[in-house]
């Protein structure tokens, strides 16, 4: 694997933004920026982003405010008092696309969206300069559409659990308590919102479903029939939301990979090395066909019938 160049971006609040950009051997292909999940760091994407540019292409990671090489410079990297939100991560990944953009403005330049990473694209300002959008296992984080599994316990989680932490420690002290990690109280509170609202991010009203309806890059969406969190009727209803774009959705089961699991995670571990991750290339190069077809709300066979049944039973 290629070593990473590391990369930073002044912040509006006097931090920075860490970065991580891989660049291939020869002439690149395409910029892509990988967007991550929420509370996961850039650097569980190396692999794969080393990978990547093994092929051709530019890769580019980061860590959202407050996260990962992104937390604040202080002895203790306390997040108690830190101010951010899910609208300033919309910004940090936006800064990101744009420098990407800046420094190879003649390649595509794609979005690959692990879960919150293709759920806030859609709030991007200037989404023009984005060719295209893989999105791996997102959906709305809407209570409703969550898989049966995490839906048992969801409301304890959002009604008593993260109000009493975040009151307590004035962050939320994920880590601690072993889910999703630690996040500053805005994006938390926030998150809380959205994943009470029937339209998820649409909770921030009109202005961010004008910034939705505005993105016209296409939006390739793959789920997996064994994601834990996530359900097809979560997925489409997140891709309703981009409302303009040309969308599509294709179900991966364990069994195409040759394993026994993927989940929500599994796709960036190395063990699909040899087997979902070419099958990412296939899907970028398939984006501007995306596009050129117009195809304005399509899915595959298997994504019919959207409820809130595991994966295994439909598909996302």
């Amino acid at each position: 694997m290629s070593e990473p160049l590391l990369r930073s971006l002044p912040l509006d609040n006097g931090g920075t933004l860490a970065l991580r950009v891989w660049a291939p051997e020869g002439a690149a292909v395409a910029s892509v920026v990988i967007g991550g999940a929420m509370g996961v760091p850039q650097s569980y994407y190396a692999a794969y982003a080393g990978w990547l540019a093994g092929q051709g292409y530019r890769v580019w990671t980061f860590d959202y405010r407050g996260q990962g090489e992104s937390r604040p410079h202080t002895p203790s990297h306390t997040l108690r008092g830190y101010q951010a939100d899910l609208l300033d991560w919309v910004r940090d990944y936006e800064a990101v696309v744009h420098t990407a953009r800046h420094e190879q403005p003649g390649l595509p330049l794609y979005l690959m969206g692990h879960s919150l990473g293709a759920q806030l694209p859609g709030l991007f300002e200037h989404p023009a300069c984005v060719d295209g959008l893989l999105s791996i296992a997102a959906g709305s984080g809407y209570w409703r559409d969550n898989a049966p599994q995490l839906k048992r316990r969801v409301l304890f989680f959002w009604h008593v659990m993260v109000p009493l932490a975040t009151r307590v420690c004035g962050y939320f002290p994920g880590k601690r308590l072993g889910m999703v990690g630690n996040l500053p109280e805005g994006v938390i509170r926030q998150w809380r919102r959205w994943c009470l609202h029937p339209r998820y991010s649409a909770a921030e009203g009109p202005a961010a479903l004008a910034r939705y309806a505005q993105v016209h890059f296409p939006v390739l969406a793959w789920t997996f029939s064994d994601d834990e969190m996530m359900t097809l009727r979560g997925t489409h209803s997140l891709l309703a939301l981009y409302s303009s774009a040309p969308r599509h959705v294709h179900t991966w089961h364990p069994v195409h990979a040759r394993a026994r699991r993927i989940g929500h995670f599994g796709l960036f571990r190395e063990s699909f090395r040899d087997t979902l991750w070419p099958r990412t290339i296939e899907a970028l190069q398939a984006l501007p066909q995306l596009w050129q077809r117009r195809v304005p709300h399509t899915t595959d066979d298997e994504a019919r019938d959207a409820d809130t049944v595991p994966h295994e039973l439909t598909s996302l």
